[in-house]
């Protein structure tokens, strides 16, 4: 078959841009067209406010469940710049909601990116059927609605406004997904975890659909890391030693913070949890080696100190050492590097590195200060193992 037989050319070639690309295919952008892809729009919202408030900008965020299936998510910032007022300096509020800059959205170890591709809230825009957005900046209430994607009006001034802010309203579409109705528990569970990781970030989750009536929950935990552990513990038995064991450091080598807690539990399960820039690692990677590797040379060190192990015995294992233990390990690096095409992985030798002696340097230390409890502590890794 020659070429003229069946011609192609640049015309045969469809370029989607914009909204039209999203809503072709939805599942490049959010990752499925199910509940994970419908939460997904959410949390694609809810990052923008969330930074607001690591910013400094806003000190809340609310995400409302609505009862006609909708969701809203409001923040109490300077708001967005809206273009109809002549606001530069950033994207403004039409830019914001219709043009895909993917790494757009704020990056550094001070900020969250919680959608996949940090393209950010157009993206929700598109797979909504209706979305209304409205600004409250420098004494103006602005409101813009859109649907599909498309912008119904230009930004219009509804009157004055007393306070800042942003809330943007959105309604799934159902031609879009097959199912529109989140789930309470899964957004819970996401924005509780931010807030652990986060201190100072305040999120409230509102629930007004029926039958439920009307739920509510606040996010707010001044204990970071530490409060954390006590969360995950309350479904793991009594706690070998009453205090959770949690520290900080910042280290130039990874451009960077680490931030772990931990405690021994009466259990034989490790249950360790990891971040890289508030986003679960669920594959781990160096930060979560780094910390296993500096928990086996603590408790090895204090171990062989107190000659709890014949000279001829080999030194407990990490898999030894980590029996029992609830721990949350959080780094937060200016420029992570994550091993393969997700970012469930996170890579770097000098994370391993810093992990590892931020551990031995604190955990050392505060065994040492705390003889009772780590008494406790080396009792249950030496037995647990050998009788389990």
């Amino acid at each position: 078959m020659s070429d003229t037989d069946n011609p192609y050319d640049a015309s045969h070639i469809q370029v989607l841009e914009g909204w039209e690309a999203v809503r072709k295919r939805p599942g490049m952008y959010v990752g499925s067209t199910g509940q994970r892809g419908l939460h997904q729009i959410v949390f694609d919202v809810a990052s923008r406010a969330v930074n607001e408030v690591l910013a400094g900008r806003a000190s809340a965020v609310g995400v409302t469940l609505t009862p006609d299936g909708g969701v809203r998510i409001a923040d109490d910032g300077p708001g967005i710049p809206v273009e109809a007022a002549g606001n530069t300096g950033g994207p403004g509020l039409e830019a914001l909601l219709t043009q895909m800059h993917p790494g757009a959205e704020p990056g550094g170890r001070h900020a969250v990116a919680m959608s996949l591709f940090g393209i950010g809230p157009c993206v929700t825009n598109a797979l909504s059927s209706r979305l209304t957005a409205e600004v409250r900046r420098e004494g103006i209430h602005w409101i813009q609605k859109y649907a599909r994607g498309v912008a119904l009006t230009p930004p219009t001034s509804a009157g004055p406004a007393t306070r800042g802010g942003t809330t943007i309203s959105f309604w799934p579409d159902t031609d879009i997904f097959e199912t529109t109705e989140c789930s309470f528990d899964v957004l819970a569970e996401r924005f509780r975890e931010l807030a652990f990781l986060n201190r100072g970030l305040d999120i409230t989750l509102t629930d007004e659909r029926p039958p439920v009536g009307s739920r509510t929950e606040r996010y707010r935990f001044s204990g970071g890391a530490r409060d954390f552990v006590t969360f995950l513990d309350t479904q793991a038995g009594a706690p070998v030693h009453p205090d959770v064991i949690g520290f900080e450091r910042e280290d130039p080598r990874i451009a960077g913070t680490v931030e772990v807690a931990l405690r021994w539990g009466g259990s034989h399960q490790e249950r360790l949890q990891s971040y890289a820039n508030s986003e679960p690692t669920p594959h781990g990677g160096t930060h979560t080696a780094g910390f296993r590797d500096g928990v086996a040379a603590v408790v090895n060190a204090h171990v062989r100190k107190r000659r709890l192990l014949a000279k001829t015995e080999p030194d407990l294992s990490v898999d030894q050492a980590g029996d029992g233990l609830t721990a949350i390990v959080s780094v937060k690096l200016d420029h992570p590097e994550f091993s393969g095409s997700t970012r469930g992985m996170l890579g770097g030798a000098a994370v391993h590195t810093s992990v590892a002696e931020t551990v031995r340097e604190h955990l050392g230390t505060w065994l040492e200060k705390h003889p009772e409890q780590a008494t406790a502590i080396i009792k249950r890794i030496v037995q647990g193992p050998r009788q389990g």
